[in-house]
């Protein structure tokens, strides 16, 4: 009798925040939730990252320096529309608006800071579906 040894993938999840502290946290937080983590402080390094490696979910910042998270969601949506869809926005501006128009018509989900852990989970796990 054959048994088959092959362990599921983790699923990755891709965090791109400037906000070291929290990217690490939430990292930490879903390395204990069965997920593998990267932090990437910039979305520059994000774009990068996610066209060359296996991401199944991306949790990023609105307001970042260099490149901010609508303008990264949009070349990653020219580039690869299927990883589009696996967004999860974060943001602490509550009513800037520079991000009105984009959060009021993106089809992902925007989550103010702070973020609840359990609801972050729960973000990652529908968008997943």
């Amino acid at each position: 009798m054959e048994t088959n040894n092959a362990t599921p993938r983790k699923r990755h999840v891709a965090i791109v925040d400037d906000n070291a502290e929290l990217a690490w946290f939430f990292s930490e937080i879903l390395k204990l939730h069965g997920y593998e983590a990267t932090v990437l402080p910039d979305a520059t390094l994000a774009l990068k990252y996610v066209l060359s490696q296996h991401t199944d979910v991306i949790i990023c910042d609105l307001q970042m320096p260099q490149l901010d998270g609508d303008l990264f969601y949009a070349t990653v949506e020219r580039t690869q529309p299927a990883l589009a869809r696996q967004f999860i926005f974060l943001t602490g501006l509550v009513e800037d608006l520079r991000f009105h128009n984009f959060i009021s018509t993106v089809k992902a989900p925007v989550l103010r800071k702070p973020v609840p852990v359990e609801t972050l989970l729960a973000e990652i796990e529908r968008v997943l579906r």
